[in-house]
């Protein structure tokens, strides 16, 4: 194919290229300008983000250790001793520690309890092909999208008809019950990620279904179980509506179970009208350090477990 010298000394077949190429230039151009503008709101929306979390958490710690009259004065100085005095006020004068210890004892056993059920639940659902399972599933998606509230009354005189008002056992029950439309939904999602064919050469070796659920399928859902883990522990160690409504004192000879949530408002209703404001703010600290450190800890997993159920 011939070609035309131009007075640039550029042929003929060649500027068509350069045109072309002017385009592309063109259209990378605006391609990188969208990613950096897109890039730019991502990352100014979590630096706000961020910046409405971290805040609070400074300002509660910071008011943990201050006086009263530090606290009127400056929201955001720096406390003139670093003393733990109101945490020991907020431990025993305020009962945070009994608070505290009635939680740990409800989700000891209603964190592993909701994700043992909500990952066996899952996995049959998301497995195994029978009538009625997508009619299952769906009840399972519609009781993550029921409001509590509007199931409080009939709760209450169903939990007082079995006797379990006040109780720690009801109320573990109950946040199973309450956490298991998010757990089967998670977890039926993650379950359908995992490779067929590692379940059909179990199969072959002649595991039972239990024992394949247990040694082999489980373990591969490590990921998938810490994620909702931690979002379940998040979700009981919050949970206030329902400790207030079922862990009522039913006599005076009752004993105090209720929970930190409730804790922290009797402690603030106390407090309140004693003007010893650094007890609170440390009842809040002592509240959210935990389920801080316990989501640091577990950061990379949960990150992890989220881009494996998606990504898949």
């Amino acid at each position: 194919m011939s070609t035309t010298p131009t007075i640039d000394g550029v042929t003929k077949d060649a500027v068509p290229v350069q045109r072309g190429s002017g385009k592309e230039v063109r259209g990378a151009r605006s391609r990188d300008s969208e990613g950096r503008v897109l890039n730019v709101f991502s990352h100014g929306f979590l630096i706000l983000w961020a910046v409405m979390i971290i805040l609070p958490l400074i300002w509660i710690l910071l008011g943990s250790f201050k006086t009263d009259a530090e606290i009127g004065a400056s929201s955001w100085s720096w406390p003139s001793n670093w003393n733990f005095d109101a945490f020991s006020r907020a431990w025993t004068k305020g009962h945070i520690g009994s608070y505290f210890l009635n939680t740990v004892i409800v989700l000891v056993f209603s964190v592993p309890l909701t994700m043992l059920l909500g990952a066996m639940g899952a996995y049959v659902l998301a497995r195994y092909q029978f009538w009625g399972n997508r009619l299952i599933y769906y009840f399972f998606i519609a009781g993550a999208m029921f409001p509590v509230y509007l199931g409080l009354i009939p709760l209450y005189f169903l939990i007082k008809q079995l006797g379990m008002l006040n109780t720690y056992q009801g109320l573990i029950l109950v946040y199973v019950a309450y956490s298991m439309p998010f757990t089967v939904f998670f977890m039926h999602a993650f379950f359908r990620t995992l490779p067929t064919a590692i379940h059909e050469a179990a199969v072959i070796d002649g595991a039972s279904h239990t024992r394949i659920f247990f040694q082999v399928m489980l373990p591969m859902a490590k990921p998938g179980l810490i994620s909702v883990g931690i979002f379940n522990l998040l979700g009981q160690w919050n949970q206030y509506i329902l400790p207030l409504v079922l862990m009522q004192q039913q006599s005076g000879f009752d004993p105090d179970r209720s929970m930190l949530t409730q804790g922290l408002v009797l402690l603030s209703q106390q407090q309140g009208y004693a003007g010893d404001l650094p007890v609170i703010f440390a009842g809040m600290t002592i509240a959210i350090l935990p389920v801080v450190v316990v989501y640091l800890t577990f950061q990379r997993q949960v990150q992890s477990g989220l881009t494996a159920g998606t990504l898949k």
